[in-house]
């Protein structure tokens, strides 16, 4: 019997697991990728105190850094992946992709998210070559560039926003004549000069040579096609939270993102807390999900203590 069980090898469980080990736990992590979404970005410049970093490198630092503790109180198992999850008052019982049950007394759920992709030709051929997922991580890298940014969401918005600080042009391609993001949000991308925004645009295909040199669209209403000129595309379609195998184990929101106490990130479950982009929170950064791992960590330890 474990103290505690950590599902998760990026940011979020990495923090957790070191912190957890410093108090001296006996805890199992089980990591079925080091590093996180983070993996995929060529540099990441957001990481505090590193002013620049790979997503590769990030992560066998997170690794290295939760490895120094594992002759203590952490056993690692990777790679390994979750397959279900049970829940008893007295215990938590996570079983394992090979079939093994593990139990513990407490469970950190920080299995993060993975981008909802771009399924149109020539996205997996740009991928990370002009065609990203992660304006935080990668927008610096298109400076006095023209880019796209896909996604009406707050999201695509403010993504948009962010890249507007140093970006030559952004333009806006939303699907539909509306704006899932707020009317406040939509009005400030307007307003700026740079900023171009195509309603009503189907995408077609990612155009490009060795990297991105463009996108082609439709318009849904008039059917009139055309191909915009960027050397940047970036995604804000939707996290799809890595949750399949909690089931209904836990109380979710409409798209499986697990509700937290954003006080202690204490899940529906007394035994279960959750950090990092696999919960309900309103933003998700690296720093964020250690910070809020970190957290979560605290208040497990406290409610080991009182137990």
């Amino acid at each position: 019997m474990y103290d505690l069980i950590i599902v998760g090898g990026g940011p979020a469980g990495v923090a957790a697991a070191v912190y957890a080990a410093r108090k001296r736990l006996k805890t199992l992590l089980v990591v079925d990728e080091w590093g996180g979404q983070s993996n995929v970005s060529l540099d990441v410049q957001n990481w505090i105190g590193t002013p620049s970093i790979s997503g590769l490198d990030l992560a066998k630092n997170l690794r290295s850094h939760v490895e120094a503790y594992k002759d203590g109180y952490i056993e690692i198992l990777a790679p390994a992946r979750a397959a279900s999850l049970d829940l008893a008052e007295d215990k938590v019982t996570v079983t394992l992709r090979d079939g093994s049950k593990k139990e513990g007394r407490a469970l950190l759920v920080a299995s993060g998210a993975r981008r909802r992709a771009l399924d149109i030709p020539g996205a997996k051929e740009y991928d990370q070559k002009g065609l990203t997922y992660c304006a935080s991580c990668d927008g610096p890298l298109f400076a006095d560039k023209d880019v796209a940014v896909v996604g009406g969401g707050n999201a695509g918005i403010e993504t948009a926003l962010q890249l507007l600080a140093y970006c030559k042009t952004v333009t806006l391609m939303n699907r539909t004549e509306t704006f899932r993001a707020d009317e406040v949000t939509v009005a400030a991308a307007r307003a700026h000069p740079n900023m171009r925004i195509i309603t009503n645009a189907k995408l077609l295909e990612v155009l490009g040579s060795k990297f991105v040199t463009g996108l082609k669209w439709k318009d849904a209403k008039t059917g009139k096609e055309g191909t915009l000129a960027v050397e940047g595309i970036f995604v804000e379609i939707g996290l799809l939270p890595n949750t399949e195998w909690i089931g209904d184990k836990l109380e979710k929101n409409a798209i499986g993102q697990i509700k937290v106490d954003p006080k202690t990130g204490r899940a529906s479950h007394p035994r279960v807390w959750a950090a990092g982009d696999v919960t309900d929170g309103l933003y998700h950064q690296n720093n964020i999900a250690a910070g809020d791992a970190v957290k979560a960590l605290e208040d497990i330890y406290m409610a080991l203590r009182r137990a």
